[in-house]
């Protein structure tokens, strides 16, 4: 890596490659001054871009993965395939190349097709993944900014808290109670704390203190770091040996289907010596019955359903993707459709993150801000209740001490703050403080300016607090009403006095604006010590003066509330877990239709428990309720994990939600974890299967709708492929045990396959959704590949291609024509009927009546499946009435009365589709369910 040529005079630039090596030995200053930085403002922007045209942007070097020649190699290797490839040799070697050209054309054109899909399905996963950007808080000159990780260089100063990914190899500056998840580099399974001191040059890397390494996690505390070595020049970049990003497509469906073809080639094998067997029996000819044989084989082996399973979750990530919903893990794709229970966190997920707060309460009344600053953001309902309302006064904070103090305490305890274009940066929850406290009147950099930050204690979870200290004059603290009242032995009156903590009115004050849908949190502050630097716990454990409350309003998504109901629909239960006060999340609940009608219709009947109350349960009295309850309030983030279990324990595929680092382990046990691609944490992601990019509740519904279509296009691919090879197979092994002439080929068989597999089937994998997808319940996610249900269609099926191959073929016989020109028949026959069967399991053939009404209009709607039939009928006349293909596959021109002959077959076909639907109604029970 290139010098940096800001290094002060006299000091010689060093590699960031050096830097790396000692690092860990230097302090702070010296670093800083090496990498020509600022320990207050960074770099400057300018500065920062010619690094980063010298440097390269701070992404791992891709060194390549497997070459093409040997994933096209890996195609073959499929049982199925080695099959094929093998009665080729075979076919060679007897001295019957056109079969042997023709098998193997057949398995070739199988591995270039599964070779393309499978390179586009790893092109496109592995760019969505890389799509979701670790996004980083850098300060350059002097204002904090977001910026993608890639845009890191060294020198860069790096803002570090709980739940953000280390994009860089950074030594330390500041660090409050940092605590570093290591794992992945050093192997140390436990969180490490981080400090700033430096460390012995020969310190081992798991035990340098004041370095943060690329690629871990910060589990606990804030920090700031310096950046040292970006891209290959960090240690994960130096012991790195395959940056390609490699992307498994096995799935347990995927292995499923390896299981199943392996199951069917054993069975088809023994039919196939079998049929080799009767016929010596019965005096035929050696070199036919193993034309026969290997007929029967090629038409029985279903060689293109590994191809068509890739396709088909390819084709659906890709669609989900464009639904906001990434997925991370292929196979949450399946689990999906399987989905019974989705818990949701309520803030951004079900709500719009739009946080505003709307009344505050102070000196003992309720005002609302909307009538004492006409200029505050939004307006709020009436009070369900009356509350006492201050007087209209010309100064509202003057007139009453405890607002003012409230809202300077939510504009100094509060990380969020402008940007250089003066939007504002930080929680939502923190913003709207900010945004409440200014449109008051209260300046931002005014009030830092009197009151300076000296330390603070950050927010956690598990702690439900954050605190800062100002000054040598006083401790700000803000957090959920039952922790803060927790603390307080007083309140401040609207005059300023101290008066005795008048907990039941407060609590009473909570409910009334918690039911309004509300999110409340309440302010004290605390007394500091002289010249004290430090904030501690213990400093804010007790005697806290209670200032007061502020209420924000957090409104349902408009798309959530459809979504909801969807869900409900589709026979899948939707919980909300919130940290929120109950009364809020039971509100918002009922905004967007959990629950069930109250009696006399007054309005939803909502559940709700507490975490406190989850707490005191065992594991049974959990499992117990957790089935009959819409809403869990206070929940801490672990308690997630025993959620989730519950949930599982009483049979529910359960997909959660989370955005925080302890979300993890219940998005890990989940069925199918969801991280917020916008406001999660890399901790989060990481633990996740699928990622929402826009955290909307919707995007959960539609990726649920996407793995169900992807289900329902997997089973109408296997009632299609089955039938036809079964048919065949059942011709050939029909005509050995009785000895009867070969109504079909091995080498037209093998005809029939390449048209079916190409065709006719792969166009399943992009059937649009079926209308009323999500109006079924889940499906078992034990359900076997083949149900009974599909059996007997498959069975049905297979039947009259059986017959129908025998009936053709017989009445060309019976006519006199020649054993091509019969054989010929029964292969046309057989395709044509086929057109039948497939538009029947089709989009287009669950709702005949619309598409006759609006014609092409509709069939626009499924221009892949209209491309593969048209080029199937197109490939069809060529096979049979050219005159070089008739030579080599064994074929005969069709008159006029012979296709129409052909054809015949397409009409039992209409009826026969119709009892094969009522057999197995799962191919198109959304539609007919509806009819």
């Amino acid at each position: 890596m290139s010098t940096l040529p800001s290094a002060p005079p006299g000091l010689q630039a060093q590699s960031a490659q050096e830097e790396l090596i000692d690092a860990h030995a230097r302090a702070g200053p010296e670093l800083l001054t090496r990498l020509g930085s600022d320990s207050s403002a960074g770099l400057a922007a300018a500065e920062a871009e010619a690094r980063l045209r010298r440097q390269g942007p701070n992404a791992l070097t891709s060194r390549g993965g497997q070459p093409g020649w040997l994933r096209f190699i890996g195609q073959f290797h499929d049982p199925l395939l080695y099959t094929l490839l093998a009665v080729g040799a075979i076919k060679a070697l007897i001295g019957d190349p056109r079969e042997a050209l023709v098998i193997w054309s057949v398995t070739l054109i199988n591995a270039v097709i599964g070779y393309v899909q499978e390179s586009r399905a790893e092109t496109a996963i592995a760019a969505l993944a890389r799509s979701v950007r670790t996004e980083v808080t850098v300060i350059r000159g002097g204002q904090p900014q977001r910026l993608p990780s890639e845009q890191l260089v060294a020198g860069d100063l790096v803002q570090l808290e709980a739940g953000d990914k280390v994009p860089a190899d950074l030594r330390l500056l500041q660090a409050r109670s940092l605590r570093v998840d290591e794992s992945a580099l050093t192997g140390e399974s436990l969180p490490v704390a981080k400090g700033t001191a430096a460390a012995p040059l020969d310190t081992p890397l798991a035990e340098r203190s004041g370095m943060t390494y690329a690629g871990s996690f910060i589990t606990a505390g804030q920090g700031q770091g310096l950046v040292v070595a970006t891209a290959d020049a960090t240690e994960v970049g130096r012991i790195s040996t395959s940056l390609q990003e490699q992307v498994n497509l096995s799935t347990p469906l995927t292995r499923k289907f390896a299981r199943f073809s392996t199951t069917i080639l054993r069975f088809i094998l023994v039919l196939a010596v079998l049929t080799f067997l009767v016929g010596l029996l019965r005096g035929r000819a050696p070199a036919e019955m193993f034309d026969g044989a290997v007929a029967l084989a090629v038409g029985a082996i279903p060689e293109e359903l590994p191809a068509i399973v890739t396709i088909t979750l390819a084709i659906g990530v890709n669609r989900m993707a464009r639904r906001n919903a990434i997925i991370r893990k292929l196979p949450a794709v399946e689990t999906l459709g399987s989905t019974t229970v989705i818990c949701s966190d309520k803030t951004g997920t079900l709500t719009q993150n739009r946080m505003t707060v709307r009344e505050v309460y102070a000196g003992g009344v309720v005002l609302r801000l909307e009538e004492l600053w006409p200029e505050a953001p939004g307006a709020t309902p009436a009070p369900a209740e009356p509350q006492p309302v201050a007087a209209h006064t010309a100064d509202p904070l003057a007139a009453n001490v405890a607002l003012r103090e409230t809202l300077l305490a939510g504009l100094l305890c509060n990380d969020a703050r402008p940007s250089h274009d003066q939007t504002l940066l930080g929680d939502p929850t923190e913003t709207a403080l900010l945004v409440a406290a200014q449109s008051a009147g209260l300046d931002r950099d005014r009030s830092l300016d009197r009151h300076p930050r000296r330390d603070a204690i950050p927010f956690a979870a598990e702690q439900q607090f954050m605190a800062t200290l100002h000054g040598n004059e006083r401790i700000l603290v803000k957090g959920s009403v039952e922790t803060v009242l927790a603390r307080c032995s007083h309140q401040l009156a609207a005059d300023g006095r101290e008066e005795p903590l008048g907990v039941s009115r407060i609590e009473a004050v909570v409910t009334a604006m918690a039911g309004r849908g509300q999110r409340v949190l309440a302010f004290a502050v605390g007394r500091a010590e002289p010249r004290q630097t430090r904030l501690e716990p213990d400093d804010v454990a007790a005697d806290l003066v209670f200032l007061g409350l502020q209420g924000m309003l957090d409104p349902p998504r408009p798309e959530a509330i459809q979504a909801v109901a969807a869900c409900q629909a589709a026979g899948i239960t939707v919980k909300m877990i919130t940290g929120d006060h109950i009364e809020t999340a039971r509100s918002i609940a009922r905004q967007i239709g959990l629950g069930r009608p109250a009696a006399a219709g007054q309005g939803r009947e909502v559940r709700a428990l507490e975490g406190r109350e989850l707490e005191a349960m065992s594991p049974d009295q959990l499992a117990a309720c957790v089935g009959e309850t819409d809403v869990f309030a206070r929940v801490a983030p672990i308690q997630k994990l025993a959620l989730v279990r519950a949930l599982q324990a009483g049979g529910a595929v359960v997909a959660m939600t989370g955005d925080g680092v302890n979300d993890a382990p219940a998005l890990k046990q989940a069925d199918i974890g969801i991280a917020m691609g916008r406001g999660g944490t890399e901790v989060a992601r990481e633990a996740a299967d699928m990622l929402l990019t826009d955290d909307n509740f919707a995007s959960i519904e539609a990726a649920v709708e996407e793995g169900r279509a992807i289900a329902l296009n997997l089973r109408k691919t296997l009632a299609f492929v089955l039938p036809v090879n079964g048919g065949a197979s059942m011709t050939i092994l029909f005509a050995a045990l009785f000895g009867l002439e070969l109504p079909v080929t091995a080498l037209q068989v093998l005809w029939l396959n390449m048209i079916n597999a190409l065709l006719m089937s792969v166009p399943l994998a992009f059937e649009p959704k079926a209308p009323l997808l999500m109006q079924q319940p889940p499906r078992p996610p034990g359900q076997p590949l083949l149900t009974p249900a599909l059996i007997q269609r498959v069975l049905l099926i297979s039947l009259f291609n059986w017959a129908l191959i025998f009936s053709l073929f017989s009445w060309g016989q019976a006519q006199g024509s020649s054993l091509a020109l019969s054989r010929t028949m029964a292969i046309q026959g057989l395709v044509l009927s086929q057109v039948v069967y497939l538009l029947s399991i089709s989009q287009i053939g669950k709702q005949p009546m619309r598409w006759i009404r609006r014609g092409w209009q509709q069939f626009t709607q499924a221009p892949v499946l209209m491309l593969g039939l048209g080029l199937a009928m197109l490939f069809q006349v060529v096979f049979s009435q050219l005159g070089w293909m008739n030579a080599f596959f064994g074929t005969a021109p069709l008159g006029m009365t012979q296709w129409w002959i052909c054809a015949l077959p397409m009409l039992p076909m209409i009826p026969l589709a119709v009892l094969a639907e009522w057999l197995d109604p799962t191919t198109g029970r959304n539609e007919r369910s509806a009819r």
